[in-house]
């Protein structure tokens, strides 16, 4: 057991709204939708149309830059619609799902009796490679690659997060057998990393073929890219994969049951939920199939994921392939007259003690959309130092990918981070700048640049 790694920099955003530890429904869905925008740096082929029939695993879509990287329909039903945009780019396939759900069999597969190119078969066949994901850069992995380790972070410090031990414990086999067999596909072990202060209750510590760690602090510090700085930093010409506990549990599936099983507890979170509480579902799920959660949708901004780094999908938008965590919060789109001027106001919450937040440090708040201002001038400042635990010079590297600087983003650590490694800065950035988009305009010129 490594020693515990404390992290000191950090913030936890007190928001009301956690899920209730108790599965309200089991959803079964009507139509779900597979998203390309879900993988960065996709370029989606399109594999069947509108009024095809197809079973739960069936691959929907493939990579155009690697055709034998599939993605498949986690339900069995008819293709209903092919959603295109600008220039016919491929936005949404969507999916009438059956009543009965039907699973293409690929077969029982034991872990111990496969090498590294059966698991990778496997996984590419069953459409469930792109649950890992390689960085640098957040993209799906390269199955050509043999990466220096896999991490995993088996709990998540995110706003109102969904807790795994809760979640997921029912998949403890599962889990198990996705570690075995993902244990073949690299030489620098699975490295998963564990709260310091649940890891002798949670049931995941007894896991086998691991290499655990135990941190402590504020957010980010379940965020797996700063686990991995702390673990083993990625150097320039290196590659790590990473996977989530939510997608080990799918593997597991496959090869204990054969089956493309990406079913899931999700949280449905945020001050505007009605009595939040967790629901069993697919991805691609449709936001209104969560209606008995929330009341007046035209007033509230419906996010997949969690409120610093989850995606606006808005009231008729899904479920992403990744995400466990639905965030309901109130549009903040009123004027708020005098502003920060007002230091009396007990409803606000600010990290920077500029209201007296920091005096009742157990409250939650009900929080919106407001910025509470709009952009301007950066400022040079310690600010995005304090919340964030990795050894970098973030307004360096911000400044880098502002300026397109190919050899200045390398040197300040462009290799190590991913949007969301910055999502506590922009919540604190006085300038109220977009980070996280600019860091991922950066890691878009890399991928253009350096492919």
């Amino acid at each position: 057991m490594s020693n515990n790694i404390y992290l000191k920099k950090g913030l936890n955003i007190p928001i009301e709204g956690k899920a209730a530890l108790n599965t309200r429904k089991v959803i079964a869905p009507d139509i779900i939708a597979v998203k390309p925008s879900d993988f960065r740096g996709l370029v989606p082929k399109l594999l069947v149309k509108e009024g095809e029939k197809v079973l739960a695993g069936t691959p929907v879509m493939a990579d155009k830059m690697a055709q034998d990287i599939l993605f498949a329909s986690p339900v069995s039903g008819e293709v209903v619609e092919v959603v295109r945009g600008e220039k016919r780019k491929l936005l949404e396939i969507r999916i009438k799902a059956d009543s009965t759900q039907e699973y293409v069999d690929f077969g029982v597969k034991k872990p111990s009796e496969l090498n590294a190119e059966g698991v990778t078969k496997a996984l590419l066949e069953s459409g469930l490679w792109p649950a890992l994901v390689q960085r640098p850069y957040g993209i799906i992995a390269n199955p050509q690659i043999r990466p220096k380790a896999i991490f995993v972070s088996a709990f998540s410090t995110a706003p109102l997060a969904a807790d795994n031990e809760f979640a997921l414990r029912d998949e403890f086999a599962d889990i198990q057998a996705a570690i075995n067999a993902l244990n073949k596909l690299t030489d620098g072990g699975i490295h998963v990393s564990f709260d310091a202060g649940t890891y002798s209750g949670t049931p995941f510590h007894k896991l086998e073929n691991i290499i655990p760690h135990t941190f402590s602090g504020p957010h980010p510090a379940g965020n797996v890219g700063v686990q991995i700085h702390h673990i083993s930093p990625i150097r320039k010409g290196e590659t790590v994969w990473t996977v989530s506990m939510v997608m080990l549990a799918a593997i597991g599936k496959l090869f204990r049951t054969g089956k493309y099983d990406v079913r899931r507890k999700i949280a449905i979170t945020g001050p505007r939920a009605v009595d939040p509480a967790y629901v069993s579902c697919v991805p691609g799920m449709s936001m209104k199939e969560f209606s008995w959660f929330y009341s007046e949708p035209e007033k509230l901004r419906f996010i997949s994921g969690d409120a610093l780094t989850g995606t606006s999908v808005g009231k008729d938008g899904f479920l992403g392939f990744y995400d466990n965590q639905v965030t309901i919060l109130k549009e903040g789109n009123e004027y708020e007259m005098f502003g920060w001027a007002k230091p009396f106001r007990t409803s606000q919450f600010s990290s920077s003690r500029t209201y007296f937040s920091w005096l009742t440090p157990k409250k939650v708040y009900d929080m919106d959309t407001n910025l509470h201002g709009g952009p301007r001038a950066f400022v040079v400042s310690d600010v995005y130092g304090k919340v964030l635990p990795m050894h970098l010079y973030p307004v360096y590297l911000v400044k880098a990918c502002l300026a397109g600087d190919i050899e200045k983003m390398e040197k300040y650590g462009i290799y190590e981070v991913l949007p969301e490694d910055f999502a506590l800065c922009e919540y604190v950035c006085p300038s109220k700048i977009n980070i996280q988009s600019i860091i991922e305009d950066g890691i878009s010129l890399m991928l253009k640049e350096m492919a």
